[in-house]
Protein backbone atom coordinates (compact mmCIF):
# COMPACT_ATOMS: atom_id res chain seq x y z
CA UNK A 1 0.00 0.00 0.00
CA UNK A 2 1.53 3.28 -0.85
CA UNK A 3 0.00 6.43 0.62
CA UNK A 4 1.40 9.95 -1.05
CA UNK A 5 2.50 13.02 0.51
CA UNK A 6 -0.92 14.51 -0.56
CA UNK A 7 -3.12 11.57 0.60
CA UNK A 8 -0.81 11.83 4.29
CA UNK A 9 -1.55 15.48 4.85
CA UNK A 10 -5.35 14.88 4.28
CA UNK A 11 -5.51 12.05 6.80
CA UNK A 12 -3.31 13.71 9.66
CA UNK A 13 -6.02 16.82 8.75
CA UNK A 14 -9.07 14.88 8.71
CA UNK A 15 -7.78 11.48 10.42
CA UNK A 16 -5.40 12.72 12.83
CA UNK A 17 -6.53 16.09 14.35
CA UNK A 18 -10.31 16.56 12.62
CA UNK A 19 -11.25 13.06 14.50
CA UNK A 20 -9.58 13.31 17.61
CA UNK A 21 -11.26 16.74 18.38
CA UNK A 22 -14.34 15.01 17.88
CA UNK A 23 -13.96 11.75 20.14
CA UNK A 24 -11.82 14.52 22.35
CA UNK A 25 -15.77 16.10 23.09
CA UNK A 26 -17.35 13.50 24.89
CA UNK A 27 -14.96 13.82 27.13
CA UNK A 28 -15.12 17.36 27.68
CA UNK A 29 -18.87 17.62 27.62
CA UNK A 30 -19.11 15.09 30.15
CA UNK A 31 -16.69 16.71 32.33
CA UNK A 32 -18.39 20.02 31.67
CA UNK A 33 -22.17 18.52 32.49
CA UNK A 34 -21.17 16.43 35.31
CA UNK A 35 -19.39 19.59 37.11
CA UNK A 36 -21.98 19.79 40.09
CA UNK A 37 -21.78 20.46 43.83
CA UNK A 38 -24.58 17.96 44.35
CA UNK A 39 -22.63 14.94 42.79
CA UNK A 40 -19.07 16.04 43.48
CA UNK A 41 -16.95 16.60 46.16
CA UNK A 42 -14.89 19.79 46.72
CA UNK A 43 -11.61 17.60 46.19
CA UNK A 44 -13.63 15.88 43.17
CA UNK A 45 -14.68 19.32 41.50
CA UNK A 46 -10.59 20.42 41.83
CA UNK A 47 -9.54 17.22 40.31
CA UNK A 48 -12.25 17.66 37.75
CA UNK A 49 -11.40 20.99 37.01
CA UNK A 50 -7.84 20.58 36.36
CA UNK A 51 -8.55 17.39 34.07
CA UNK A 52 -10.72 19.71 32.07
CA UNK A 53 -8.18 22.82 32.00
CA UNK A 54 -5.83 20.60 30.39
CA UNK A 55 -8.32 18.45 28.23
CA UNK A 56 -9.99 22.02 26.55
CA UNK A 57 -6.95 23.81 26.06
CA UNK A 58 -5.74 20.52 24.18
CA UNK A 59 -8.96 19.90 22.13
CA UNK A 60 -8.45 24.12 21.28
CA UNK A 61 -5.12 23.40 20.07
CA UNK A 62 -6.17 20.44 18.07
CA UNK A 63 -8.61 22.06 16.38
CA UNK A 64 -6.74 24.91 15.70
CA UNK A 65 -4.38 22.74 14.08
CA UNK A 66 -7.08 21.00 12.10
CA UNK A 67 -8.39 24.06 10.60
CA UNK A 68 -4.66 25.23 9.90
CA UNK A 69 -3.49 22.19 7.98
CA UNK A 70 -6.84 21.96 5.73
CA UNK A 71 -6.11 25.77 4.81
CA UNK A 72 -2.63 25.73 4.27
CA UNK A 73 -1.43 22.34 2.89
CA UNK A 74 -4.75 20.42 2.17
CA UNK A 75 -6.76 23.08 0.43
CA UNK A 76 -4.22 24.75 -1.93
CA UNK A 77 -3.97 20.96 -3.26
CA UNK A 78 -7.72 20.74 -3.78
CA UNK A 79 -7.86 24.26 -5.17
CA UNK A 80 -4.80 23.66 -8.02
CA UNK A 81 -5.91 24.90 -11.66
CA UNK A 82 -5.58 22.20 -14.62
CA UNK A 83 -3.42 23.43 -17.60
CA UNK A 84 -5.18 25.42 -20.18
CA UNK A 85 -5.50 22.54 -22.40
CA UNK A 86 -7.39 20.85 -19.77
CA UNK A 87 -11.21 20.41 -20.41
CA UNK A 88 -13.00 21.80 -17.60
CA UNK A 89 -16.59 21.56 -18.72
CA UNK A 90 -16.75 17.51 -18.48
CA UNK A 91 -15.71 14.78 -15.34
CA UNK A 92 -12.58 13.33 -17.75
CA UNK A 93 -9.85 11.12 -15.65
CA UNK A 94 -7.32 13.93 -17.08
CA UNK A 95 -9.45 16.79 -14.91
CA UNK A 96 -9.93 14.35 -11.81
CA UNK A 97 -6.63 15.47 -10.55
CA UNK A 98 -7.68 18.29 -10.01
CA UNK A 99 -10.76 17.85 -7.46
CA UNK A 100 -12.40 21.90 -7.36
CA UNK A 101 -12.48 21.63 -11.21
CA UNK A 102 -13.48 18.12 -11.41
CA UNK A 103 -16.75 18.83 -8.87
CA UNK A 104 -17.41 21.78 -10.52
CA UNK A 105 -17.49 20.46 -13.93
CA UNK A 106 -20.81 17.64 -13.31
CA UNK A 107 -24.18 19.12 -11.76
CA UNK A 108 -24.46 16.28 -9.87
CA UNK A 109 -21.06 16.91 -7.89
CA UNK A 110 -20.79 21.01 -8.44
CA UNK A 111 -22.71 21.19 -4.82
CA UNK A 112 -19.86 19.29 -2.79
CA UNK A 113 -17.85 22.65 -4.00
CA UNK A 114 -20.43 25.26 -3.75
CA UNK A 115 -21.90 24.43 -0.59
CA UNK A 116 -19.18 21.92 1.01
CA UNK A 117 -16.08 23.79 0.05
CA UNK A 118 -17.19 27.10 1.17
CA UNK A 119 -18.61 26.19 4.70
CA UNK A 120 -15.06 24.33 5.36
CA UNK A 121 -13.54 27.48 3.96
CA UNK A 122 -15.29 30.05 6.05
CA UNK A 123 -18.23 28.62 8.94
CA UNK A 124 -15.10 26.05 10.04
CA UNK A 125 -12.73 28.64 10.74
CA UNK A 126 -15.38 29.59 13.88
CA UNK A 127 -14.63 26.08 15.74
CA UNK A 128 -11.68 26.94 16.89
CA UNK A 129 -12.23 30.22 17.91
CA UNK A 130 -15.15 28.51 19.84
CA UNK A 131 -13.48 26.02 21.44
CA UNK A 132 -10.25 28.53 22.29
CA UNK A 133 -13.39 30.87 24.33
CA UNK A 134 -14.50 27.63 26.20
CA UNK A 135 -11.33 26.65 27.08
CA UNK A 136 -10.18 30.14 28.07
CA UNK A 137 -13.20 30.11 30.65
CA UNK A 138 -12.57 27.21 31.84
CA UNK A 139 -9.05 28.14 32.57
CA UNK A 140 -10.50 31.53 34.24
CA UNK A 141 -13.79 30.34 36.03
CA UNK A 142 -12.19 26.81 37.33
CA UNK A 143 -14.03 25.87 40.43
CA UNK A 144 -16.37 28.34 40.26
CA UNK A 145 -18.07 26.40 37.53
CA UNK A 146 -19.66 23.96 39.68
CA UNK A 147 -21.66 27.05 41.48
CA UNK A 148 -21.85 28.77 38.60
CA UNK A 149 -24.61 26.94 36.70
CA UNK A 150 -25.51 29.96 34.04
CA UNK A 151 -21.53 30.29 32.84
CA UNK A 152 -21.21 26.56 32.99
CA UNK A 153 -24.39 26.17 30.40
CA UNK A 154 -22.60 29.17 28.73
CA UNK A 155 -19.69 27.10 28.18
CA UNK A 156 -21.61 24.22 27.53
CA UNK A 157 -23.50 25.84 24.75
CA UNK A 158 -20.12 27.45 22.97
CA UNK A 159 -18.93 23.53 22.85
CA UNK A 160 -21.45 22.52 21.63
CA UNK A 161 -21.59 24.60 19.08
CA UNK A 162 -17.73 23.79 18.13
CA UNK A 163 -18.31 20.97 18.19
CA UNK A 164 -21.47 21.11 15.44
CA UNK A 165 -19.65 23.30 13.09
CA UNK A 166 -16.40 20.75 13.31
CA UNK A 167 -19.14 18.19 13.08
CA UNK A 168 -20.72 18.78 9.79
CA UNK A 169 -17.14 20.21 8.37
CA UNK A 170 -15.91 16.55 9.02
CA UNK A 171 -18.71 15.43 7.43
CA UNK A 172 -18.56 17.63 4.47
CA UNK A 173 -15.17 16.90 4.00
CA UNK A 174 -15.53 13.21 3.91
CA UNK A 175 -17.96 13.47 1.13
CA UNK A 176 -16.31 15.84 -0.53
CA UNK A 177 -12.83 13.50 0.12
CA UNK A 178 -14.83 10.59 -1.83
CA UNK A 179 -16.38 12.30 -4.60
CA UNK A 180 -12.80 14.13 -5.82
CA UNK A 181 -9.98 12.77 -3.40
CA UNK A 182 -6.84 15.05 -3.33
CA UNK A 183 -4.29 12.70 -4.84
Amino acid sequence: MHITDRELWTLVHGMGFGAAYLLAFAGGLAGLYSLRPQWVTPEGVSERIMRLRWGMVLMAVIVWLTVIVGTYIVYPWYRSAPPKTVDTTAQTEELRQYPRYWLLAGEQTAEYHNFGMEWKEHVAWISPFLATVAAFAVMRYGNQLAQNRRARNMIIALFLLSFSIAGIAGVLGALITKAAPVT
